[in-house]
């Protein structure tokens, strides 16, 4: 996914969906607001008590107003100082509730994604957008509630002004549009830095989730320095950009008071000829300064908020571009349950390709599997099998063709009960970072102890549990690295057991372990298949040789299928296949026999 959002994705629509996450808590919004706009007069009362406190003790040397002009200023300070904790408080608290919302739905939308969009989108750029592109988001509404309470402020102050001296004011706001420009031009300037801030970040995630993922591979080839470098480079380009943005964020602040010490010098310049005729009073001249220069300072606060707004609008682009895509749908199963028992599977003309532009990963398959039979499915590298059985839980949708399941569609049913109703076993054992049992468990509901025990004994997994320090309660670590191929291997089998499937799919599932590990497991898979309907893409001839049904396949389409030995006569590739990848494995079971 690109970095910049969709064109639809104007400021408005942006600001407005911002907002929309803080409606649920319009009450607090709403007192927060109350506060502001004590915060807001407390600035105007501060200007306004500048000219008696001058006036009346600093001239007049009134004893009455030394004691309760001090108090007044107290009292308004006090109020202000309670609406400001009042407001800010309020408004974080709405902005980590908005935070947390945001992130819900943002993880409820990907993890709900098919499985191609995880294909087309690095892992560490979909965390940046969950943890750093909302995080922005959060400071959305404050900084515009900070920017209507500047406005009030400023409201408030522009009356105290032009009360004192209308004719003054008018000279010192004269300059005050002029503080539009830069606050349009920073404003860009950051919103486009930010974009391209946020999109290194995403990028520096992508890099170390790939190399802490293969740190093995990494150390295997000693290649520490390198990847070094590479990460030297990715952390550059963020430092570099990151320094551009400080430079227009610190800048934007200079170039603000040099336009407010214009209006000011023109203030001080003709207010002091005013009071050095005696036109005006030395209070009346320091209240208006005072209001003044409270004056500027909502201007350049503005120009922080701003900038924050553009901050949270980079990180709104690559949220809501999610969020909101037209092209970035959920995956969407039927209304129909499906329940056992398994009568049959059938592929009718299945084409499928993984883009527009590649070759079609299965070519018009068609293919049926009845109840209790074991079907082996065997090719060459590429020829679609592991396409084929990926097809069967809707992992991806046929773009020609149909696959029934009992006779009904495989997409009118629902994908909770077509898919706890498979059992998959893959070569690659993938464990979470949780106990043993909760991996065995990963799912179920309404198990107990025995269930997890009795299917890890039918695993063979029980006896190597047993002897680990805290048995069933062993954490395996990231993808299960604390144990070795053949346990992990035992583990997901034994996942697979308690779910206790009408149809299991094994897709090489023990190609990655060595010999000893690779019979044990065997053992469990047996296990595991017995009475169960079983689609296989297998490596090991024995397996092969108990199927009801071999499927041969080559460049997406089914060549032949029938039992071993019909193949073996019939289908040249499944003889040469045996042939190349079973012969070894043919001689290790035979040698036995020729010894005798």
């Amino acid at each position: 996914m690109g970095s910049k959002g969709p064109a639809y994705m104007s400021n408005k629509y942006l600001i407005l969906r911002m907002l929309s996450y803080f409606k649920a808590f319009k009450v607090r919004i709403a007192f927060s607001m109350l506060a502001m706009v004590l915060v807001a007069a407390g600035d105007g009362a501060t200007a306004f008590l500048v000219k008696p406190a001058m006036d009346e003790i600093f001239i007049n040397k009134d004893k009455t107003a030394l004691i309760f002009i001090p108090i007044l200023f107290m009292a308004v300070y006090l109020l202000k100082g309670a609406g400001r904790f009042y407001q800010q408080y309020l408004m974080q608290y709405c902005g980590y509730m908005v935070l947390e919302k945001l992130r819900q739905e943002l993880y409820q939308k990907i993890i709900r994604l098919p499985l191609r969009f995880f294909e087309d989108n690095q892992v560490g750029m979909l965390m940046s957008r969950i943890i750093q592109d909302v995080t922005m988001i959060r400071s959305s509404l404050p900084s515009v509630i900070m920017i209507l309470r500047q406005a009030l402020t400023m409201i408030a102050l522009i009356f105290v002004v032009f009360y004192r001296d209308w004719f003054l004011a008018i000279w010192a706001v004269l300059v005050l549009p002029l503080a539009y420009f830069p606050l349009i031009y920073f404003g860009r300037k950051l919103r486009k830095l930010s974009r391209k801030n946020q999109a290194k970040l995403s990028d520096i995630s992508v890099f170390l989730q790939e190399i802490f993922s293969g740190i093995r591979v990494v150390k295997a080839f000693a290649n520490e320095k390198k990847e070094n470098e590479r990460f030297d480079q990715e952390n550059d380009r963020l430092v570099k950009n990151v320094i551009k943005q400080t430079l227009y964020n610190e800048l934007s602040s200079p170039v603000m008071e040099v336009i407010g010490a214009l209006g000011m010098g023109l203030v001080i310049w003709y207010g002091g000829s005013m009071v050095i005729a005696g036109e005006s009073t030395p209070g009346t001249f320091f209240s208006f300064m005072t209001g003044l220069i409270l004056l500027y300072e909502p201007v350049k606060k503005i120009n922080s908020s701003n900038q924050d707004i553009q901050k949270a609008l980079a990180g709104a682009e690559r949220v809501f571009e999610i969020l909101d895509s037209k092209d970035v749908l959920e995956e969407q199963g039927g209304d129909k349950q499906f329940s056992t028992p398994f009568q049959a599977l059938e592929l009718k003309d299945v084409s499928f390709a993984y883009s527009e532009n590649d070759a079609p990963a299965l070519n018009h398959v068609d293919l049926s599997i009845k109840a209790g039979q074991r079907v082996a499915i065997v090719g060459p590298s590429g020829s679609g099998k592991t396409t084929l059985i990926n097809l069967i839980p809707l992992f991806y949708r046929p773009q020609q063709g149909a696959i029934y399941l009992n006779g009904q569609r495989l997409d009118e049913y629902s994908l909770a009960s077509l898919r706890m109703n498979i059992g998959m076993v893959s070569q690659d054992a993938f464990l979470f970072n949780l106990s043993i049992r909760d991996n065995i468990a990963y799912g179920m509901v309404g198990y107990d102890e025995e269930d997890v025990v009795r299917a890890a004994k039918a695993a063979f997994a029980h006896d190597f549990i047993s002897e680990l320090p805290e048995g069933y309660d062993t954490v395996v670590g990231e993808r299960g690295v604390k144990l070795s191929g053949g346990q992990k291997q035992r583990l997901t089998i034994a996942r697979a057991l308690l779910k206790n499937p009408p149809l299991l799919i094994l897709d090489e599932a023990t190609s990655a372990l060595d010999t000893e590990s690779e019979r044990i497991v065997q053992l469990a898979l047996e296990n595991l298949m017995k009475d169960r309907t079983s689609i296989v893409i297998a490596h090991r001839l024995s397996t092969i040789m108990t199927a009801d049904k071999i499927v041969v396949m080559q460049k997406g389409r089914v060549v032949a299928e029938g039992p071993h030995a019909k193949l073996l006569e019939t289908c040249p590739l499944y003889a040469k296949l045996n042939r190349m990848q079973f012969g070894n494995e043919a001689m290790i079971e035979t040698e036995p026999a020729l010894a005798e």
